[in-house]
């Protein structure tokens, strides 16, 4: 059978690796298609060393590959909004499938990308957007397909799961370890996007959409970054049993959607609790499965390879099917989706570790545990480190029960208006996950 022709542009770290693993692996991969899968042409600007492109032709100019009639699959790899929209709405006018690796992409234009795509008949496959080598986008949309999904919960950006893990283990500051980061090139020299969690809200609102079947919406999204974390919230952390990990959190209620992105304490037994490093990890739970666990590199030039090469063998299976049969890409078909809504951060739900710098005087935990009460928040464990008094203030961490997030939003502000609590309340939400 005529090999299926693929166009790559952006020959960087992803380009090269897929590059790569489909030279590599030709034999297995057209084993596994039912065809060969052959790159007829390269768009890049800069060769790259790592790759031996031999006779394959190779451009300058990216809308040279969307616009040669012999390409079948176009995979864009350049990343970005502007240029790689423009990249993938002409794939799809020209009647190209499209491949890619953009989670912003997605996130913030899949709705539009994804109605042009099916008014055309072509598939855009974006397993590599989330989560590197981890095929959780497929275990969601079709493994999981039989079940109502409650909740997934992730650690889906490698550079904070670095930079946390190397404060808890060695007692490094931050700012040490995010700077080791940039040495490593895990962070970029601009790492707001990974600290602040922005590239992790990126593919959690793609997971939120296969799970719950609602429009892609990065605008409501919640996020909230790792800069402000202090070595010692993460030993009290330690000290409770619990871990800190900068995690992605999409639940269903009645009342909406939670999707939010932030520093989590996480019980230390769970597993996902002892992903470390630059790993990766997405917890899934839904009704008649339970929690599953995905663990893997969510990075790298060949792990996200990995995953367009699989999203290569999975459209060229399915070039021959009616548009109407294939899997949709957001799991749920397009007039299915929900509208229930996104909702806003006060109104979630979730436990909450506090940390008070409190006047080292008799009556302060009783005005503390008064202010809770009254906002019916429950204690569900508290710890003062009279060992650590300085300029006679003493730490107070408590945890409390599961409550909506205003009323503890209410009892900081009262907390932080007594004469006896000094500087601001430290706030980090706990999810149990269990």
């Amino acid at each position: 059978m005529k090999p299926v022709k693929v166009g790559i542009c952006g020959l960087g770290t992803v380009g090269g690796g897929t590059f790569n693993v489909l030279k590599r692996n030709a034999e297995e991969i057209a084993r596994r298609a039912g065809r060969g899968i052959e790159v007829a042409q390269i768009a890049t600007r800069h060769p790259n060393p790592k790759c031996d492109t031999g006779t394959t032709a190779i451009t300058a100019d990216i809308f040279d590959v969307v616009n040669n009639p012999e390409i079948d699959i176009v995979v864009e790899l350049i990343g970005g909004y502007t240029l790689a929209k423009e990249l993938v709405l002409k794939a799809i006018e020209n009647g190209k499938h499209v491949v890619t690796a953009n989670k912003a992409l997605i996130a913030v234009h899949g709705n539009e990308i994804f109605a042009k795509a099916c008014e055309k008949g072509v598939i855009v496959a974006f397993e590599a957007s989330v989560a590197g080598g981890i095929p959780v986008i497929k275990a969601i949309r079709e493994g999981l397909a039989g079940n109502r999904i409650n909740w997934l919960a992730g650690i889906i950006n490698g550079t904070g799961n670095f930079i946390l893990t190397e404060m808890r283990e060695k007692g490094r500051t931050f700012e040490d370890v995010l700077k080791e980061a940039q040495e490593l090139g895990y962070a970029e020299a601009d790492p707001t996007f990974d600290v602040e969690g922005i590239d992790a809200a990126h593919k959690l609102t793609i997971l939120a959409s296969i799970a719950f079947g609602i429009p892609l919406q990065f605008d409501k999204a919640y996020t909230e970054g790792i800069a402000r974390l202090t070595t010692a919230d993460v030993n009290y952390a330690e000290a409770l049993s619990y871990r800190i990990k900068h995690l992605g959190v999409a639940r269903r209620t009645d009342a909406g959607i939670e999707l939010r992105v932030h520093p989590t304490l996480i019980p230390a037994d769970r597993l996902i609790a002892n992903v470390n490093g630059v790993m990766n990890a997405v917890m899934v739970n839904g009704d008649a499965v339970g929690s599953t666990l995905y663990y893997g590199a969510g990075a790298g030039m060949e792990p996200t390879a990995s995953a367009v090469v699989a999203d290569l063998v999975d459209v060229t299976r399915a070039l021959t099917t009616d548009p109407n049969n294939r899997v949709p890409h957001l799991a749920f078909q397009p007039d299915s989706l929900s509208d229930h809504p996104i909702l806003p951060i006060s109104a979630c739900e979730s436990a909450y570790y506090l940390r008070i710098q409190a006047k080292d005087h008799p009556g302060v935990l009783a005005q503390v545990a008064t202010i809770l009460s009254e906002r019916g928040i429950n204690i569900e464990s508290i710890m003062q480190k009279e060992a650590e008094v300085q300029d006679g203030l003493v730490p107070v961490i408590l945890v409390t029960h599961r409550v909506v997030e205003q009323r503890i939003d209410d009892a900081i502000a009262a907390l932080e208006a007594l004469d006896d609590v000094a500087d601001k309340v430290v706030r980090i939400r706990v999810e149990q996950l269990n």
